[in-house]
Order: C-alpha cells, then structure tokens, then sequence
C-alpha cells in the first residue's frame, strides 16, 4: 500500500505504537521527528548492541530477535538504518508483511498529493517531493533532498541531505545519492550505485558503479561490497 502525506494518512497511523530497527544517528533523527509531532508512540528501540532486554523510561531496549515477542496488531515497524544494502537485509529477515512497516514524513517536509510513498520510508526535515513521483518502500529521502517531478526511486535507495533529483530521473532499487548532488533530467541510474557527495550526473550510470565529481566520472565497482553485505 502506497502512503501519500495527507491528512486522512496521518490520522490512520496516528498513535501508533512503534518499534525501531537501530539505534545510531539515522535512527536518532527519526526517533526525534516522531516524537515532537507525537503522532506515534515509540514502543521499542531495537538494535544488537543491546543484549539483554530492559525498559528505560517508557521505552523496551532489546536486540533485534525481541521483535518475535513485541510485534502486535497495533505495532508497526521502521528500520532505521542508513546502510542501504544493511536496511535491506534487515527487512528481509524479519519477513514481515509490508503494511507492518510504518512510513514517517516530517511535518516540515513538502510532498505533491500526486506523489506517492512506500512503506517503511522515511521523508526527513524540509524534503520536498514534487509531482507524480514514485517513492519506493524503505527509501531515505533525506534533510533538504529535493526529488522533483515524475521521479521514480526505487526500494531501498536513499537520497541524501541536499541532493537534487531534476525531472524524469530514475534512480533503481539500493542507490545512494550523495549530499548536495544532482542528477540533471531524464538519466537513469541502475541498482546499487553510489554517487559521491557534490557530484553532478550528466550521463546515465550502470549497476554497481561509484560516480564521483563534476562531471561524475565512474571510479570503480562496488558490486562485492554490496553483496558482501546483503548476504
């Protein structure tokens, strides 16, 4: 199920009780975004660190295997971690259904009524996602990203503080945009790519490439770290 920022979408998963996956700075800012529009009750914080399970203030602090105790019909789940291929072996290994996993948008943050938005993705503080464009599930738009209009970014990607999606670009499944970069319109750029901070797209990127400078140059592969790390 697709979820736009609306109010009848706010008001459906409004006080919902929530447990999140990780607990680094990715997570922080999420848990902080949650808590300030109170729309959600943060029910647990799960991450391996964690070893043994124990409550602090309200909150369960457990590892990761804990959900199997804690998930309910009143819980939904967000995987806070900005690892992409991380983010994705996470989800995949808790196989839940994908309406468990709950979407959060800062209320900061300004999106089309004719966007739409995956479960489990997080739109961070100021975003902005124009028209008709199509946000998959567990994505990262981040602080200040701008995806403009008839986007189309698959699962898992993550959009970073300050990139820049110009028109009718296509950014596939585990791709991370880096901060303050542009892709200018129209370009595709395939699975599990890396485009480094600052940079400027300008041609079309194939799978499993790092990009990087102004324009992107290709540097190198990344398809064995990206493995290593799904596995």
């Amino acid at each position: 199920m697709r979820q736009q920022k609306s109010s009848k979408a706010r008001k459906k998963w409004s006080n919902m009780k929530v447990i999140v996956i990780g607990n680094g700075g990715h997570s922080k800012v999420i848990q902080e975004m949650m808590t300030i529009t109170g729309e959600h009750s943060i029910y647990a914080i799960l991450d391996d660190k964690y070893k043994i399970e124990q409550e602090i203030q309200g909150i369960i602090y457990a590892p990761i295997a804990s959900i199997s105790n804690l998930l309910d019909l009143d819980t939904r789940v967000v995987v806070a971690i900005g690892n992409n291929s991380i983010r994705k072996k996470i989800v995949k290994e808790l196989n839940l259904p994908n309406e468990a996993f709950l979407t959060v948008i800062d209320s900061s943050s300004t999106i089309s009524r004719t966007a739409s938005i995956g479960n489990g993705t997080v739109v961070m503080p100021k975003a902005i996602i124009n028209a008709d464009s199509i946000i998959g599930d567990h994505c990262i738009i981040n602080t200040g990203a701008i995806v403009e209009h008839e986007n189309t970014v698959e699962s898992y990607a993550h959009i970073s503080p300050n990139a820049t999606l110009t028109g009718n670009v296509t950014i596939r499944e585990g791709v991370h945009i880096g901060a303050s970069a542009t892709v200018i319109p129209g370009l595709e750029i395939q699975e599990w790519s890396v485009i480094g901070a600052g940079s400027t797209v300008i041609q079309p990127i194939p799978s499993h490439s790092k990009a990087v400078g102004s324009p992107a140059r290709i540097i190198k592969k990344v398809f064995e770290v990206v493995m290593k790390e799904t596995m």
